[in-house]
């Protein structure tokens, strides 16, 4: 009998009844809910005249909705502040700790979760989210759910879940200069299409994924939605351990060697099968960026936009539409191409190493006088520690102005949107048509790649600057 996954351990743990070979009630351990996907859930339990089944099991923040200025003012947007409010007198009324706008815990949904301790190995976890599958760095099974998912967790802290197929990404070596997380699953996904994991849970390993910090990891997971997953994890490890050990709600004395135990028994099994396996090589990849109106549309900074005589026929309609949307040329070179605005932030590049990163990067240089740049940190903690570490400073000798922790222009739900027609480079997990603004025209990149094109104005290969004496240490 062959070994199992570490998806295999999970689900089967959280298993309450079976309803066929491949179907079953689920249990879920933690519950997050936010402002935008809440309301009609509470609604629905209300209408039915029953309360949530296990308030303790679920967090609440205010994070989509929420404005990145003035946080200590009247919310101005009418829906906006509709939405925080409702969130509030639902939590108040059913007993859920909600870290809500000013609250020293607030922040994107995904960011509080793994830096309060909340998030830890094993556990089942949902949110009415998509990226939640950030999450799954910590080897978790966790998953986005819609509004009707939401309301059934909420009543009953279960779900009815088809047991998904089962495939792992491996990417073993050593990255090159300038190259991180955000550019190796931006690979990935530009090599195996932003459907080609549909119907699976992905399992990332390898030794260029076991050599990457937790935050890393979180950007790793957070978009392998975006390559049509169900999900995404990693397998936990002493850097798992060490990153949540002390944190506010982790396991503490006897219950941390306890739990210690379990997670050590997480990792797939030497012989564990999976449906499809891919292997990638770590020194293939170079910095990153997309050109087109879906994140599998990337290649890497010196690369070109594909001519149509490398595409699939049948891909043709779409790829034109595509570059009209954008503005570009099949087989045209990115380099050099003007950008109007950088955003740093959200669920997938919000947190204080993206912030060190870009901070790093800028540091004694100016921002280019085309750019206008938001820096977004992903939670108040993120805030705060930037703040002490004297990142603020650095951003601001630079030019650049942090604002106040929100999902901000990772999504045209709030008042940061780019306007029509303008080029935004951005740390976050979506380049459709209007993800950033009506008409907005969106390249995804890391950190490190937003802040060379912050400086210059135009996509730069971070690189050249990586030459520099004071970077190369």
């Amino acid at each position: 009998m062959a070994g199992k996954t570490i998806i295999d351990k999970i689900w089967d743990k959280h298993i309450v009844e079976s309803i066929d070979d491949s179907t079953g009630v689920f249990y879920i351990d933690r519950h997050f809910i936010h402002e935008v996907t809440s309301p009609q859930a509470f609604a629905g339990i209300k209408k039915r005249g029953i309360k949530v089944a296990r308030p303790e099991k679920t967090v609440a923040t205010a994070d989509h909705n929420i404005p990145t200025q003035n946080q200590h003012l009247t919310i101005h947007d009418e829906l906006s502040r509709l939405q925080v409010n409702t969130l509030s007198r639902n939590c108040e009324e059913n007993g859920i700790e909600l870290y809500g706008l000013n609250h020293p815990y607030n922040g994107i949904v995904h960011v509080i979760g793994p830096e309060l301790g909340i998030t830890q190995p094993g556990m089942t976890i949902v949110c009415g989210d998509s990226h939640t599958s950030t999450h799954g760095a910590f080897g978790t099974v966790a998953f986005g759910i819609g509004t009707s998912e939401v309301e059934m967790v909420l009543a009953s802290q279960c779900l009815i879940l088809s047991r998904p197929k089962k495939m792992r990404i491996n990417i073993d070596g050593t990255l090159g200069k300038g190259v991180n997380s955000k550019d190796i699953v931006l690979y990935v996904i530009s090599q195996i299409s932003a459907g080609g994991a549909t119907g699976y849970f992905v399992e990332f390993a390898g030794s260029a994924i076991r050599s990457l910090s937790m935050e890393a990891r979180m950007t790793i997971c957070n978009m392998s939605i975006e390559m049509g997953a169900r999900g995404g994890l990693i397998a936990p490890d002493e850097t798992t351990f060490n990153y949540i050990k002390g944190r506010e709600m982790a396991p503490k004395g006897e219950e941390w060697e306890k739990k210690l135990t379990y997670w050590r028994s997480l990792p797939s099994d030497p012989d564990a099968v999976f449906d499809r396996e891919l292997h990638f090589k770590a020194e293939d990849i170079e910095p990153m960026i997309t050109y087109g109106t879906n994140p599998g549309m990337g290649v890497g900074i010196t690369g070109k936009i594909p001519a149509l005589d490398e595409l699939n026929p049948s891909d043709h309609k779409s790829f034109l539409k595509s570059m009209e949307y954008m503005g570009y040329q099949p087989g045209e070179p990115l380099l050099g191409k003007k950008v109007d605005y950088i955003f740093v932030g959200s669920c997938t590049n919000g947190r204080i190493e993206d912030l060190r990163a870009f901070s790093a990067f800028i540091k004694g240089k100016k921002k280019a006088d085309n750019i206008t740049a938001w820096i977004v940190p992903g939670s108040k903690q993120v805030e705060a520690q930037a703040k002490k570490e004297g990142l603020i400073k650095i951003l601001e000798d630079a030019g650049f102005e942090m604002r106040q922790p929100g999902c901000s222009a990772c999504l045209a739900m709030n008042e940061d949107k780019i306007p029509t027609g303008k080029y935004a480079v951005s740390t976050s997990n979506r380049n459709f048509e209007g993800r950033q603004g009506p008409g907005a025209r969106t390249m995804l990149a890391s950190p490190i790649t937003a802040a060379a094109i912050a400086i210059t104005g135009e996509i730069t290969d971070p690189r050249i600057f990586l030459e520099e004496p004071e970077l190369v240490s």
